[in-house]
């Protein structure tokens, strides 16, 4: 039994690693316009992780996802509104996260005894009441132009140790895209430890069951509120990545458009898998960009080109749902996991 529980916990960590190598040879190799596009893509991927979570793994549907994102993005913008913030950025990062988590739990508590559309309900009015917080105080928080973030520079040791591991001098983008991609991996490996363990169990069998559940012992209040806080806490981590790439904290950033984004990545890359939740992001990043450039190479002009954008991503989106409704990374692993039927010498399946 202890060595089947340390290959489960194991597994995470090795491909934690196997994930950082390869993070580091990308992100060596690429420009820095390249770099902010990853970043997008980090950012994008751990909200989507959080969101899985809670909507693949607890069945909880949540429309308010980018308001989320957007306490985190706000409280690091006041936390670096300095040339010489008082916190590094890891202490801006866990304050960031927990501010976010509370919020998260007390949005939790109350809509614990929601279900279905009443859920998503609520956590549109989220969605939609965030962004005219910032508008109504907005002497503290910018109003409609926001909050600057300022980007500390990187110290000296991360300086020599990009440089030695490298051979390049850091920029700053690729400094916040390192960054990005770490916390990234470190939420991952987080929510594959609970997904696995006992808590992902108790999530799952809330989602499949919930009359089973409760007769086993499971309370169905406490499953859905720390699914929700842990969703939560991916949310603010989310923004404060957000907020360090963007170097801005405004309404228009978090408007219920980034929440219906973060919902389509987790539904093109596979409810309650967390390389679907990177898949998705990464569609999310690079499909609109790759669309834009093929309209202007067939001929369009730049106008035309990115309004081709949307209309792709929508046939797309269509598609995945219509051909593979388990999402993309769900749909394949449907289809490995299919019995392979066997054939006699005589060409008849046994």
């Amino acid at each position: 039994m202890q060595a089947r529980i340390g290959r489960v916990l194991a597994q995470p960590v090795v491909l934690a690693a196997l994930g950082v190598v390869v993070i580091v040879l990308v992100l060596t190799t690429v420009d820095d316009f390249r770099s902010v596009q990853l970043t997008q893509m980090a950012y994008l991927g751990i909200a989507a992780g959080g969101l899985t979570v809670l909507t693949g793994l607890n069945g909880q549907i949540s429309l308010g996802h980018g308001a989320l994102m957007a306490i985190g993005a706000y409280t690091t913008a006041l936390l670096l509104q300095d040339d010489e913030p008082v916190l590094p950025l890891l202490g801006v990062l866990v304050v960031a996260t927990v501010v976010t988590l509370v919020v998260g739990a007390a949005i939790g508590v109350a809509a614990a005894r929601l279900h279905g559309p009443y859920l998503a309900g609520a956590t549109l009015a989220l969605a939609v009441a965030v962004p005219g917080i910032a508008l109504y105080f907005g002497e503290t928080l910018g109003g409609e132009q926001g909050l600057r973030v300022r980007v500390p520079d990187a110290p000296d040791w991360v300086l020599d140790a990009a440089y030695f591991v490298t051979g390049q001098d850091l920029t700053p983008s690729k400094y916040v895209a390192f960054l990005g991609w770490g916390v990234l991996v470190v939420t991952y490996l987080g929510l594959a430890h609970l997904s696995r363990g006992r808590v992902g169990r108790r999530w799952r069998a809330v989602r499949d069951d919930e009359v089973a559940a409760e007769v086993a012992g499971i309370s169905l209040g406490r499953a859905r509120v720390s699914a929700f806080v842990v969703s939560a806490a991916a949310a603010g981590a989310a923004g404060f990545v957000m907020a360090l790439s963007v170097r801005l904290a405004a309404p228009s950033g978090y408007s219920l458009t980034l929440s219906l984004t973060l919902l389509t990545a987790v539904v093109l890359g596979g409810l309650g898998s967390l390389t679907g939740a990177l898949l998705g992001a990464a569609l999310l990043t690079f499909l609109p960009q790759v669309v834009t450039d093929a309209g202007v190479s067939a001929g369009l002009d730049d106008i035309r080109a990115a309004e081709l954008a949307p209309l792709i991503y929508g046939l797309v989106l269509v598609a995945v749902i219509l051909l593979a409704p388990a999402g993309l990374v769900g749909s394949l692993r449907l289809a490995w996991h299919r019995p392979r039927r066997t054939t006699t010498s005589k060409g008849e399946p046994r």
